[in-house]
């Protein structure tokens, strides 16, 4: 202990982070590394398989996207209501509303050509996927075999090479591609794409079912342990892992994902911790309100003396990705957007490209913001073409945060919550329940009343107290969550402690939007009359991350760690002494459980 109290947090993590691979799933993207590592590696989370059948000739439908696309059609009321956002929005950056006349109506602010975010380069060009992988001799088609690639066709040989010689020249297709390689395939190509998590949850549904989705989940992380950090499945035995989960994530996906890392992957043990915790270890804060904007997910939670308060969680349909659909949206209108055929939902290279556009000159100001730039067109199988263009109105789309019929999320709705309801909510508190014994267990470990609950696949059903999902602004959001959190003292300590992470807490102007429109938020009977969004210590983008590898090297979380050989055979128990209260999620989580 008189260790602990003197050695530097960095020497800490050099020692004992080398064996310690921190996972942080998000709904786009995977943040996983190693615990010493400075930053991780961030990775879309999506995959790509190839599909034999449809290229043999299989004449019935050719799926290449495996989603959730039920509302992709705007209907006429959210078209009509992203209108008005729009008008109400152009009123306060004073800038023309949408039935008026832009030519030489108010003096133009014009971005820099290269941007406003530097190190995001918005003309880069994305090229297709090489998804052919060709070979020149027997021994290296074995290898290729042996590695998951599938021989597809035979190419014509030049005239008088034996078709048996070394020489050969065969073209395989790769079994599968995963992250931001598998979003730039093009739909002539013989793949199906598929994002194993969307908007914060498992992305289950009658057309993606939920082995396929565990399977999808096993492959991807599987192959950035294989291929960035390269681990193998041989020596994964000696290392942990700390999976850091964000704040939608309900028990049974927490549990499925947990059986993905010790069962699967093999890890030799591992923990859990929510994104809120592992925010406030990142930023070194004990007590913050954390305003997490993913590319898909806005999250909001209160943590007070690092313990995270379930009351005040409430989760927003929108992020990143949704503001980067709203950017094409407003070109599009104000008629500066090129005639190419630009289908972010159908086209996942063009949302690429979207997002670097919106990295790079999207912002929050006053008075109109245009910007000269280059956009891409990508049809099918033909190399990019450049486009210069003007775009328009580039504060709007950002805004959409605090307006958010402006960015239309049902665009790309959640998956269907069916799938959760056999299962206990993390927020309810079944310490106080008698649970069901199962017949095969031994005495020594059945605990009885208040004592433990079996093996997953006979966990008892539980009503459920659905987690707050409103269809608020982001000022109203964070003023609405802290209110939640009860004493004054607290609200007022909260409210001059948001944190903004995520992706999205990059956006330039952000900060003070955000001061100024929760203050307006504040009831006038509430006697608080500050607001103060503080800076952050770590990259926005991994904070979390960088929280959970903290978490891992410090003794207090050893009670927590859960080893492979007690999840596959004893399955979870709750312990009735050791119930965690340093974070809600820890009781619905396999955190505390009894050994044989």
């Amino acid at each position: 202990m008189d260790y602990l109290k003197t050695v530097v947090p960095s020497q800490l993590i050099a020692e004992r982070g080398s064996n310690l691979v921190v996972i942080n799933p998000g709904s786009a993207n995977i943040r996983i590394g190693l615990a010493h590592q400075h930053a991780p590696f961030v990775v879309p989370q999506c995959i790509a398989w190839y599909m034999r059948a449809w290229n043999e000739g299989y004449q019935g439908p050719k799926r290449t996207l495996q989603d959730q696309l039920l509302n992709s059609q705007i209907t006429p009321s959210q078209h009509s209501e992203r209108e008005k956002a729009y008008d109400i929005i152009a009123s306060l950056l004073k800038i023309p509303f949408l039935d008026e006349d832009t030519v030489n109506s108010y003096p133009r602010k014009m971005a820099r050509v290269d941007g406003y975010n530097q190190q995001s380069r918005s003309d880069a060009t994305f090229a297709w996927t090489d998804v052919r992988q060709k070979n020149l001799n027997s021994s290296s088609a074995r290898e290729l075999s042996e590695s998951k690639v599938v021989i597809a066709e035979t190419l014509d040989r030049p005239q008088g090479v034996d078709s048996g010689g070394r020489d050969a020249v065969e073209c395989k297709y790769k079994e599968f591609i995963c992250g931001e390689e598998a979003l730039r395939i093009s739909s002539t190509e013989p793949y199906c794409l598929r994002h194993p998590i969307r908007r914060g949850h498992l992305n289950i549904s009658q057309h993606y079912p939920t082995q396929q989705v565990i399977e999808d989940l096993h492959a991807i992380w599987d192959w950035i342990l294989n291929e960035k950090l390269h681990i193998p499945q041989a020596d994964r035995n000696m290392f942990s892992a700390i999976l850091v989960v964000p704040e939608t994530f309900d028990s049974r996906e927490i549990k499925e994902v947990l059986s993905i890392v010790l069962r699967d992957l093999r890890f030799g043990s591992a923990v859990v911790h929510q994104e809120g915790i592992a925010a406030i270890f990142g930023n070194g804060l004990s007590t913050a309100c954390v305003v997490n904007m993913g590319a898909q997910v806005t999250s909001v939670i209160c943590i007070d003396d690092g313990v995270a308060l379930p009351t005040t969680s409430v989760t927003l349909p929108f992020g990143g990705e949704d503001i980067s659909r709203c950017l094409l949206w407003v070109q599009r209108h104000h008629q500066t957007w090129p005639t190419i055929r630009t289908d972010p939902l159908a086209k996942p290279v063009d949302l690429l490209m979207l997002n670097k556009l919106k990295e790079s000159y999207c912002l929050i100001c006053g008075g109109e913001l245009d910007a000269v730039t280059v956009v891409h067109s990508y049809e099918d199988g033909m190399p990019a073409v450049a486009h210069k263009t003007r775009m328009s109105a580039l504060n709007v789309p950002p805004m959409g945060l605090f307006y958010p019929q402006l960015l239309v999320p049902d665009e790309y709705p959640p998956p269907p919550r069916s799938w959760f309801h056999d299962y206990e909510d993390m927020l309810e508190d079944s310490w106080h329940m008698d649970f069901p014994r199962r017949p095969d267990m031994p005495d020594g470990m059945f605990l009885g009343v208040n004592g433990g609950v079996n093996m997953w696949e006979n966990y008892p059903v539980f009503p459920i107290r659905p987690k707050k999902e409103e269809n608020l602004g982001l000022a109203d959001a964070i003023t609405s969550s802290i209110l939640s959190a009860g004493r004054i003292d607290l609200q007022r300590k909260l409210f001059c402690s948001i944190q903004l992470i995520g992706g999205v807490a990059l956006t330039g102007g952000l900060v003070g939007a955000v001061e100024e429109r929760v203050l307006h938020a504040i009831p006038a009977n509430e006697a608080i009359d500050t607001v103060e969004v503080l800076q952050s210590r770590t990259d926005p983008n991994f904070v979390t991350w960088k929280g959970g590898a903290i978490l891992g090297v410090l003794d207090f979380t050893r009670d927590g760690w859960i080893h492979r050989e007690d999840w596959i055979h004893n399955g979870i128990h709750v312990g009735s002494g050791r119930k965690y209260r340093d974070s809600y999620y820890l009781q619905g989580q396999a955190m505390s459980y009894i050994s044989s």
